[in-house]
């Protein structure tokens, strides 16, 4: 399990105009069930993914077609975890 962290680099404006594409994305692994959720940071510096890949290599690959990433608005930190113990329901995901 990952959680992706993302830290913007740009203006507010350069990332509101790649949202469209950068949702897309995200509807792409969540379609494949990579994603489990993601959101906004408060205050809105960056964004969080909470990413079920198998290893950080596909990790890597998924970031790098985040629109994101690929116009260098954002910069991403990789955290990996072992979940231990979580709530009923969440087990589908492990």
């Amino acid at each position: 399990m990952f959680v992706l962290i993302l830290k913007y680099v740009a203006p507010i404006e350069k990332i509101d105009e790649l949202i469209p594409a950068h949702r897309q994305f995200l509807d792409k692994y969540y379609l494949r069930n990579k994603f489990i959720c993601s959101g906004a940071q408060v205050p809105r510096t960056g964004g969080i993914i909470l990413c079920n890949a198998t290893d950080k290599e596909e990790a890597e690959q998924i970031i790098a077609e985040d629109p994101f990433y690929i116009f260098k608005v954002a910069k991403y930190n990789i955290l990996e975890f072992t979940p231990s113990k979580y709530a009923p329901g969440f087990e589908s995901f492990i």
